[in-house]
């Protein structure tokens, strides 16, 4: 029997999250960044890459994946284990590589796209080892970072993408109610945060039965556990005083929403009450300057004064906001969309970016925890349209 080292195996009907006219909207605006650069081809390795411009969110479990974009091809290269799934989760051609003799993954490449070409990779996400084996079997004249280009292109976001991204911070609502319900002393975190992930997870079927379902996550903390914005679920069970941080993540074919919010079980201190009646006013304010013009750094640095007026800058954790689009907890950053001092980009109407301050008051003192608010917000032409429901504050989120 004679052994391919790839081949094409399309069977079923496609599905994909948006119309084949979105996927060739944004090979468009790659192409155009490629010829601009002078790029022959790019060989993409993220999952948020191949996502972006393809439609397949792949599964590596250990295995090279790869999308190919030529001036007039776009190719997804997947492993044997997957079968057909990746040809009816693409836009384009897909090749699949077997593993009958190593590196077949880059033989697969290299019949897409031949040898000698100046070609455009992610210097953020290639390995040395495979980039050493890119150079190995495809020898290009020249190699350039494409990701910055394909970072600035998703921070632009179509409305096929807004109205998805609508949709996942509605799923996040759902999810923050279904906690807030869930919430009383002697449940454990691990409890409270399974009711709000089921419940996302119900509602995502529902509104898009043909999608695949994958990743949809809950962070739910307590006490001492809220310290960190990214502390993970634990066995602690919840008593009557403690400070909880609700964290609420529907992904829906990749794209990743969110919903944080700071909770009471039953009743909350006057300590406590002071510090998140100042996060919420911090809140506010944040979202007040969240429009066209506005440099991310200034945001920051306006929000940084309002603290400091309250003598409690010293106790914020981290940056006021992100961009939103193809990311999750393992994959994917538009880090140049970030409301930090050291990011200088300017907000642009179709741009959606978080607020969410934070402030971590330090066990022991008056008012310890973590105290945190998350919004979604759409840059329009004049301001911004908040896409969160979920109240804030303390007269919603004293619950149990």
């Amino acid at each position: 029997m004679e052994r391919p080292q790839h081949y094409r195996f399309h069977q079923g009907q496609r599905v994909l999250p948006f119309a084949a006219e979105e996927y060739e909207a944004r090979l468009k605006g790659l192409r155009d960044s490629m010829a601009q650069s002078g790029v022959e081809a790019c060989v993409f390795t993220s999952m948020h890459n191949i996502a972006y411009y393809s439609g397949f969110l792949y599964c590596a479990f250990g295995r090279p994946y790869g999308l190919v974009v030529t001036p007039n091809e776009s190719v997804t290269i997947s492993a044997g284990i997957d079968a057909g799934q990746p040809w009816r989760r693409c836009h384009g051609d897909n090749i699949t590589y077997t593993d009958w003799e190593r590196n077949n993954y880059w033989r697969a490449i290299a019949s897409v796209i031949g040898t000698g070409k100046a070609l455009g990779y992610e210097a953020d996400h290639m390995t040395l080892s495979q980039k050493t084996l890119m150079d190995a079997f495809l020898t290009p004249a020249s190699t350039s970072d494409i990701a910055p280009a394909t970072m600035r292109q998703r921070m632009h976001k179509s409305s096929a993408e807004i109205d998805l991204i609508r949709h996942g911070a509605q799923v996040a609502d759902v999810g923050g109610y279904a906690i807030r319900d869930a919430v009383r002393p002697g449940v454990r975190e691990i409890d409270v945060a399974m009711a709000g992930r089921d419940a996302m997870e119900l509602e995502i079927a529902k509104r898009f039965p043909e999608a695949e379902y994958r990743d949809t996550w809950v962070w739910f903390q307590s006490g001492i556990n809220t310290d960190g914005a990214h502390n993970p679920v634990t066995g602690r069970q919840l008593e009557r005083g403690d400070i909880l941080s609700l964290n609420t993540f529907p992904m829906i074919s990749g794209y990743y929403t969110a919903l944080e919010r700071t909770l009471f079980v039953q009743e909350v201190d006057d300590a406590s009450r002071k510090i998140w009646e100042a996060n919420v006013a911090a809140h506010e304010y944040g979202m007040s300057l969240l429009k066209p013009g506005a440099r991310c750094a200034e945001v920051t640095q306006r929000i940084n004064e309002f603290f400091a007026e309250r003598d409690l800058l010293q106790y914020r954790t981290f940056g006021y906001g992100h961009s939103f689009g193809v990311l999750s907890h393992y994959y994917g950053r538009e880090a140049g969309l970030e409301l930090r001092e050291d990011i200088d980009t300017v907000l642009e109407p179709g741009m959606v970016i978080s607020m969410e301050p934070m402030l971590t008051i330090p066990d022991g003192q008056p008012g310890a925890g973590g105290y945190r608010e998350h919004d979604i917000l759409v840059i329009t032409e004049d301001g911004n349209e908040n896409i969160t429901g979920y109240p804030y504050g303390p007269e919603f989120n004293v619950v149990g």
